[in-house]
């Protein structure tokens, strides 16, 4: 992935310092400190950082993600999965981007560093923050497989750094939480910390599994006082159940929302793999399944949410394929994406873009017809695509590296599919994005047709619906009515021809638009 426009804007260093039994590490960047982003779904930008004696490139992507809204900005944390990992060195320390609009960034630089080979966290994972007093807690799992630590020690653990200012973080040496009796220390990780009113106490979230049995669970574990360092174990808050047989419930959230409780988890070794949610109306439960609980396909992974007051949002991380082709293998981390959460009458819970990644295309582009096959008909912004057995398809110029499309898209019967295709070099070969009317989901395909992810959407004939897909790159993000969202990853999509595409359905597309940034 390219990425330009990445401009530095200040001079800050890192510094690593002893402080007694603590690690104390300054935020910052070698050569330039912040960072303006101008992608709407980023990952790092290209920089040397570290400590004067070590420094290391900061290129790669954007991993597991834990937002933390703090004085009118969102403090965006996550783990830095490096393009080139020394042998012998740790993995995924956290960095931190920076927003107030969640569709503008500046990069921090790493705020929490792995550690050594004989340390806990010589393998940086997934956690949150919460603020006590003056004081900030990053509580984050501890991770290291090595054969010789873990002769003695667990492979995960909880571990903490604290900060008075969200940048300086100091780990807390003599804090380690590992998986008490009757749960799995093999698996212990993603700890998600908040203050629960109903408890009067602060709760932490851990995903783990039983052992024996080896059920996936998120455990609770509750103090007074964040500051003693004392947590004490109480039961599951939620067990998989037998039905889904969830391997781990990874990157717990939980919050409430109007009348309901959510409680969000990551799942990626079943066949419906990504963001699910479970809903309640007392954070004790009982949980209910929705029809639909996917925030978003297998593309958008470990969301976290973060509230300003007004508005939650969900933060995931689109994967990146390997190699970086149309047809690679999915692989772990990629690029930032992020949905606002909308909540239906019946308390599920729906996913829009920002209001400021809708903003940011401003300027109109003209949308240039360059073929058409089969049955269509052209007529000023409207579409009509009549399938049976060949297909019908439109196509158009290529949008370049940032476009927003909108368009009013209906189908006229229940079998079949129609949607928006993406060509993936000049011979032709294109994946697709499409509305399956008889398998009622929204589904996307590479170029060699083979599914790569989809959501569930009941689907109606005659029906005009409202799509919005936002692409930057290989980024594409469709979004439907505000009530779902699926993220997709296009590798050429930018260079090459797009259009719609009708599969033995009689679709028609009205009011079709694509702006760009001015």
């Amino acid at each position: 992935m390219k990425y330009r426009n990445i401009i530095t804007i200040a001079s800050v260093f890192f510094s690593l310092v002893s402080c007694s039994q603590d690690e104390t590490y300054i935020g910052g960047s070698i050569t330039g400190g912040e960072s303006e982003i101008t992608n709407i779904y980023p990952v790092p930008p290209r920089l040397w950082i570290g400590g004067a004696d070590e420094p290391y490139y900061s290129a790669g992507y954007t991993g597991d993600i834990m937002p933390f809204f703090d004085n009118g900005k969102f403090h965006i944390y996550f783990l830095h999965d490096a393009q080139n990992k020394p042998a012998g060195k740790g993995f995924h320390d956290i960095h931190e981007f920076q927003s107030t609009d969640l569709a503008h960034f500046t990069y921090e630089g790493q705020m929490i560093p792995y550690g050594k080979t004989t340390e806990a966290d010589f393998g940086v994972g997934t956690g949150s923050v919460v603020k006590v007093g003056n004081l900030y807690y990053f509580y984050y799992t501890g991770h290291n497989g090595i054969p010789e630590f873990l002769q003695s020690n667990a492979r995960e653990s909880v571990l903490c750094a604290t900060s008075s200012d969200l940048k300086n973080w100091t780990k807390k040496s003599s804090f380690k939480i590992t998986a008490p009796a009757g749960y799995y220390n093999f698996d212990f990780r993603d700890p998600h910390v908040f203050f629960n009113e109903q408890l009067n106490k602060y709760s932490m979230l851990v995903s783990t599994q039983t052992e024996p049995g080896r059920k996936a669970v998120i455990l609770h574990f509750t103090t007074a006082d964040p500051a003693s360092g004392n947590w004490e174990v109480q039961a599951p808050i939620y067990t998989t159940t037998p039905q889904e047989n969830y391997l781990m419930m990874e990157c717990a959230d939980i919050f409430k929302m109007g009348n309901y409780w959510y409680l969000f988890f990551s799942e990626n070794w079943s066949g419906s793999k990504g963001t699910h949610y479970k809903m309640a109306t007392s954070i004790n439960g009982p949980w209910m399944t929705p029809q639909n609980d996917m925030i978003d396909g297998e593309y958008f992974y470990a969301g976290k949410t973060a509230s300003n007051g007004n508005k939650r949002y969900v933060f995931g991380w689109g994967t990146r394929k390997t190699p970086e082709t149309d047809l690679g293998n999915k692989d772990w981390a990629g690029n930032m994406v992020i949905h606002e959460l909308t909540q239906n009458q019946d308390g599920t819970l729906g996913t829009q873009a920002p209001q400021a990644v809708k903003d940011y295309f401003t300027k109109k582009t003209t949308v240039e017809v360059d073929g058409t096959t089969g049955n269509t008909t052209v007529n000023a912004s409207t579409y009509s695509l009549n399938s049976t057995t060949d297909k019908a398809i439109v196509t158009f110029k290529p949008i370049g590296k940032r476009a927003k499309i909108k368009a009013k898209l209906s189908l006229g019967n229940t079998a079949g599919s129609a949607g928006f295709v993406f060509h993936t070099n000049n011979s032709g070969s294109y994946a697709k994005i499409v509305f399956d009317a008889a398998k009622n989901a929204i589904i996307g395909y590479n170029s060699a047709s083979q599914e790569t992810t989809r959501i569930k959407f009941q689907f109606q004939t005659n029906t005009k619906y409202d799509v919005e897909l936002i692409t930057e790159g290989s980024m594409v993000v469709l979004y439907i009515n505000g009530k779902a969202a699926l993220t997709n990853r296009i590798y050429g999509r930018e260079k090459y021809k797009w259009g719609l595409i009708s599969e033995g359905q009689n679709s028609t597309v009205t009011n079709l638009q694509v702006t760009q940034p001015e």
